[in-house]
């Protein structure tokens, strides 16, 4: 029996975030189960986000951080990425979908959980940037979460190194809460070091406060088996997520 192409491809093929060879396979797959429909789909919901979430009030929330950390010091990160002050950044919302462990998605109604990232350089307005954007060492990102309804959540990211970080929100050994509304900045920006090649974001929600561990540990594997850039995490049950590659 055929399998359906699961719903994180598709939505990977809608945002050009796939290899040209390996869109085309995937385009031909949908075309072979009637399935192209599914991408005009993935479109309309990109437009009721957009109106749902517009970027303004996030502007207010990362500016009104920005003036309350001024003259602060930076709170010390490891050393793929350092936590500089929260950068003044405009935040409209990059539109990424919800990716499922498999075929069987995780899947809500309406909006998704999802990951925006800006890059803040000195004396320049800060930029939105794409999945797939490059960035190189040295660049200063601010990282904003939607949370669409699911309440509990973290962020983590893996680089060409096969470094795993944990970025927030929280360092507890559950996911924190997160903000039920509105595109939310994580409350440092961060510093990228001299990793190659690639980094990673994911964003991963669940219902319930869930275990931080076994999510580092699913990102961990991903990269022991050399499959950091472009592998589905096997996340525990119930756990959904989402992902944001930025290419060096």
């Amino acid at each position: 029996m055929t399998t359906r192409t699961p719903e994180w491809l598709v939505e990977r093929l809608r945002q050009d975030d796939l290899p040209p060879d390996e869109a085309g396979a995937v385009r031909a797959r949908l075309a072979d189960e009637g399935g192209l429909d599914r991408l005009e789909a993935l479109a309309r919901d990109d437009a009721r986000f957009a109106e749902a979430y517009p970027p303004g009030p996030a502007v207010g929330e990362i500016r009104r951080r920005a003036a309350a950390r001024a003259g602060s010091r930076p709170r010390p990160r490891r050393l793929f990425l350092v936590a500089v002050p929260l950068a003044a950044a405009a935040a409209a919302v990059i539109a990424l979908r919800l990716p499922g462990g498999g075929d069987d998605d995780v899947r809500l109604k309406g909006s998704s959980p999802r990951l925006a990232i800006h890059r803040q350089a000195a004396g320049a307005d800060p930029e939105a940037l794409a999945r797939g954007a490059h960035v190189r060492a040295g660049d200063v990102l601010q990282l904003s979460v939607v949370s669409a309804g699911r309440p509990y959540g973290v962020v983590v990211s893996v680089d060409g190194r096969g470094v795993v970080t944990r970025h927030g929100p929280g360092d507890g050994p559950l996911a924190a809460a997160l903000p039920a509304q509105g595109a939310v900045p994580l409350d440092h920006s961060y510093r990228l070091d001299d990793a190659p090649a690639f980094e990673r974001f994911f964003l991963v929600t669940g219902g319930a406060p869930f275990p931080t561990e076994p999510v580092l540990d699913a990102v961990r594997r991903l990269a022991a088996e050399g499959r950091a850039r472009t592998g589905a995490p096997a996340m525990p049950p119930g756990i959904a997520w989402t992902d944001f590659t930025l290419e060096k």
